[in-house]
């Protein structure tokens, strides 16, 4: 008889976590994106980050307005090729 794997446990989502409204946002996609795509996605702050073996990959960080507008900002980084790599809701301060 075959032994089921464990379950993954899911991290629990805050009551107080709202994605109603407007909310700051950090993408990370492999790859990279000139700077001045910023309107193209969502108006947010572009930066590529290089390490030190001469891979990169880019950071989008910036105010969205709602569900859609991240929704939009994901799908043309889907149609541009890029591997996403993190999505994360931020707090104004980080």
């Amino acid at each position: 008889m075959k032994q089921r794997k464990p379950r993954k446990t899911v991290p629990a989502i805050p009551a107080d976590l709202e994605f109603d409204g407007p909310a700051n946002y950090r993408i990370i996609v492999q790859g990279t994106i000139d700077e001045n795509w910023s309107e193209r996605v969502g108006g947010m702050t572009v930066s590529v980050v290089r390490t030190a073996t001469g891979s990169s990959s880019t950071e989008l960080r910036g105010l969205l307005l709602d569900q859609t507008a991240l929704q939009g900002v994901l799908e043309t980084l889907h149609a541009l090729h890029l591997g996403i790599l993190n999505v994360e809701k931020i707090n104004d301060h980080q």
